[in-house]
């Protein structure tokens, strides 16, 4: 949230008044200028006892200069702070997932598809912590973010400016929270299917030291969706526990040394479908009840990253290491499994990865020159153990169950450069052009030269207009790209009608946006951005068997485009928000791991423009907060067309809507107790128990049905000190 205070008899940010201070030049403070977009007006913090005023501006300096170094010049940014997320109904409970639904072109999934997608893509999205990359883990659906350490949240969308690359749909940009005065919260939240979750966060400074920690458990009955629309899903327990920690100390010549790292342990139980056929007779069991089945998922991700800050003169710097380590273990039931499906799939991935980033601003006159680099190598295991039938002369499946075992392994590299340069032409005009070339070697290996540019016009106070061009190369997820050996499965219930299995491919994209932002009044904002992309070797991912697991895939050809329109108001104790988005992607040509596909769906696609699987019409998502003598009234509600269904996604599911409310009152503790305010808080989530599904088990890539979250009441209270 940006604060004002008052100069000269207007408003002028805090953080435009840091980069004055600091000797950031006139340009950098433009450009930030033009950045803003979600700006919250609140009183100025009084600075907390017992800091050392130097080193709280020293730290506020460092801040600003690493925003400048990550500036996204000429892309969409929606932002998102701390007290809009407070804002939102079971406010910092609330999943890092559903926060983002509040944004522009955010539509829902179910979380064995990948629980968002921004603009219609899927994954292709982006995680960067302070402006360094969280590479991807395994597929998955155990979200390692969490929305407790989050200070402010960036969704950078649209022509990005060459520092982003790899994945580019849209980037989740996090800044952790600036804390100085030792403090932290307790909370205990819990309600409708057997919710429990504590949480904790503590932060501070000491010296010349900063830091801040969150841990979070949670266990209840409905780990994922439920694949049936009745209130309570069958065999659906989970529990999972999240850890951050933020650690940052001023060094000797004005260096900051900072550390991040972050745990997440998941388990996940698959919930059943009741009354399902049996289709096989499997180690004599040719009658299995499918409510019985027990099948579980084990998840586990870490990450820690070391960065390293300075400025020299004109020339800003960050250089940061990172490592993430992230495993994934699919346990089948062995004989309902083969009952069912033919297979039972024990299923594991792994993945350690390295990487070096470095990221550069420096200024000269009007022109602010940005450059760096990145590189990683990550080694990947998939390994899986199938269990299946053998048929017989006539075809027919034979009750003597054997396992075909199949394991690759790969040490796989990826380096990016980037040059660019963000040129002041006057007050009114900005050009951010720029170079990017992104070299890969993996189970493919190839490369792109990649040019942006954006140009951004201010003609008065208020009004932004933006477009730029963007060329982009997407590599798939290690993990989920590593080949398979389709001819070991012939003539066994696992075999596939295609045999035929290219290699994942890198997607190569082109895209153009533009957009305009207005300040109508004070507290009020709107605004409208259009994109179109086309693509080739588009990447999708699908889950093509009863392992909740992802396999990617690629089409030769496909485009993508779109409207979004976005309103909020932040005035006093209100605050409203409103977003709607048109769009549609559409693909053709099945180019890799044809073998997922049946004979007939392949052949379809191969002379059709079909519409992805994940792709929605229509998307929105709107909110209101008000606070009413010291009670914060919230309610938010997200609203879809439909996923895509049926033979090639040629249906549609059926257009859903979901209504949250909260109620949360703080209450001061006696000044004597030591303590902080003490917040009580009581959440509904579709409180009008709408019943609907995001996925019915249909389509490309879609294993079963999954509907949304049934009626329930939740409540908690968080303790400060």
């Amino acid at each position: 949230m940006l604060r004002f205070v008052k100069v000269e008899g207007r408003a002028l940010s805090r953080l435009a008044l840091g980069l004055l201070l600091s000797g950031v030049s006139h340009s950098a403070w433009a450009q930030v200028q033009l950045q803003q977009v979600d700006v919250n007006s609140a009183t100025p913090a009084p600075q907390p006892a017992g800091a050392v005023p130097t080193f709280v501006q020293e730290t506020e300096a460092l801040d600003q200069v690493r925003n400048n170094i990550y500036a996204p010049t000429g892309a969409n940014s929606y932002q998102i702070d701390k007290q809009t997320i407070d804002n939102l109904p079971a406010g910092q409970n609330t999943q890092f997932d559903k926060v983002l639904l509040q944004l522009p072109g955010v539509s829902q999934d179910s979380a064995a598809s990948g629980d968002l997608h921004v603009r219609n893509e899927h994954a292709n999205v982006q995680y960067r912590i302070n402006g360094i990359l969280l590479p991807d883990g395994v597929s998955g659906f155990g979200q390692f973010l969490d929305t407790s350490f989050v200070g402010t949240l960036a969704l950078l969308d649209g022509v990005l400016p060459a520092q982003y690359g790899l994945h580019t749909a849209a980037v989740v940009d996090i800044t952790t929270p600036s804390q100085f005065a030792n403090g932290g919260s307790i909370s205990m939240y819990g309600g409708s299917h057997d919710t429990v979750m504590p949480s904790f966060t503590y932060g501070g400074s000491t010296g010349q030291t900063q830091y801040f920690f969150s841990g979070r458990f949670l266990s209840d009955s409905v780990g994922i969706e439920n694949p049936t629309p009745a209130y309570d899903a069958i065999h659906d327990q989970t529990r999972q526990g999240k850890f951050f920690g933020y650690v940052s100390t001023l060094l000797p010549n004005d260096v900051r040394l900072s550390f991040i790292t972050g745990t997440s342990l998941n388990h996940f139980q698959i919930p059943n479908s009741p009354g399902q056929a049996p289709q096989f007779t499997a180690f004599g069991v040719s009658n299995f009840d499918s409510s019985l089945l027990n099948e579980n998922q084990v998840e586990r991700s870490f990450y820690n990253v070391v960065a390293l800050q300075k400025s020299y003169g004109p020339l800003d710097t960050q250089l940061s290491f990172y490592s993430r380590y992230s495993w994934l273990h699919f346990l089948p039931d062995p004989v309902g499994d083969l009952v069912f499906n033919g297979v039972a799939s024990d299923v594991s991935r792994e993945s350690l990865l390295n990487g070096i980033q470095s990221d550069n601003a420096y200024h000269l006159g009007p022109h602010t020159i940005r450059f760096g680099f990145n590189v990683s190598g990550e080694q990947t295991t998939a390994t899986d153990n199938d269990i299946v039938e053998p048929l017989d002369m006539a075809g027919n499946p034979v009750d003597a169950p054997f396992a075909i075992p199949a394991s690759n392994s790969k040490l796989g590299w990826l380096g990016s450069v980037y040059l660019q340069d963000e040129w002041k032409i006057n007050p009114n005009w900005t050009i951010n052009a720029g170079l990017r070339f992104d070299q890969m070697a993996q189970y493919v290996t190839t490369n792109q030269l990649s040019p942006r540019v954006a140009v951004v016009f201010t003609p008065r106070a208020g009004t932004t207009l933006h477009v730029g061009y963007a060329r982009y190369f997407t590599p798939p997820e290690q993990a989920l790209a590593g080949p398979t050996n389709v001819a070991a499965y012939n003539n066994t219930t696992g075999a596939a009608e295609v045999t035929q299995s290219d290699p994942v491919r890198p997607e190569r994209s082109d895209v153009i946006d533009a957009g305009i932002n207005q300040k109508i009044f004070p507290g009020l904002e709107a605004g409208v951005d259009a994109y179109y992309k086309w693509a080739h070797n588009l990447l999708d991912d699908g889950q093509f068997g009863q392992a909740l697991v992802l396999t990617a895939f690629n089409y030769a050809q496909a485009y993508n485009t779109g409207v979004e329109f976005t309103t909020r108001y932040n005035r006093d104790n209100l605050s409203l928000y409103a977003n709607f988005a048109w769009a549609r992607q559409r693909a053709t040509q099945v180019s890799s791991n044809q073998y997922l596909f049946g004979a007939d769906e392949l052949a379809y696609i191969a002379s059709n423009y079909i519409y992805t699987d994940h792709a929605q019409t229509l998307t929105g998502s709107a909110g209101i907060s008000y606070l009413l003598y010291g009670t914060r009234l919230s309610a938010d509600v997200i609203y879809g067309s439909g996923l895509r269904d049926g033979f090639a996604n040629t249906g549609t599911v059926e257009p859903y809507w979901q209504v949250n409310l909260g109620v949360s009152h703080e209450f001061a503790m006696p000044k004597d107790s030591g303590l902080g305010p003490m917040i009580a808080r009581i959440d509904v989530v579709n409180v009008l128990d709408n019943v609907y599904q995001i996925r019915d088990g249909s389509g490309i890539g879609v294993f079963a049905p999954q509907y949304g979250p049934r009626r329930g009441i939740f409540g908690g209270i968080t303790q400060k000190f």
